[in-house]
């Protein structure tokens, strides 16, 4: 039998700070609109991520590792924001409404 623990899986979305324009968001907000989807009154548009990192970790070196690298690389901290979210156990799986 392995001792080998599951990976953790963080999720990692990034998007444009309020104040800053989002064309292509207007331009999906009006296409969708023009599609009858009249109610819809904004998009914006964004990044996403899934990081998979060794099981062996702690949980709080996870999350230093990830905002290090949201920091560093993945995000602009001018124009974009970030969040993520690391399971409270490796191998745990969110659970979405993704199709």
């Amino acid at each position: 039998m392995s001792d080998k623990k599951p990976d953790w899986m963080v999720e990692v979305f990034i998007t444009l700070k309020p104040s800053v324009l989002d064309p292509q968001g207007s331009t999906v907000q009006q296409a969708l609109n023009s599609m009858g989807y009249e109610n819809l009154t904004d998009v914006r548009l964004g990044k996403y991520f899934q990081l998979t990192f060794r099981g062996s970790l702690a949980r709080p070196q996870v999350e230093k590792q990830v905002q290090q690298m949201c920091d560093k690389l993945l995000a602009n901290p001018v124009i974009e924001r970030y969040e993520f979210k690391v399971p409270p156990d490796p191998g745990s799986r969110r659970v979405s409404g993704r199709a």
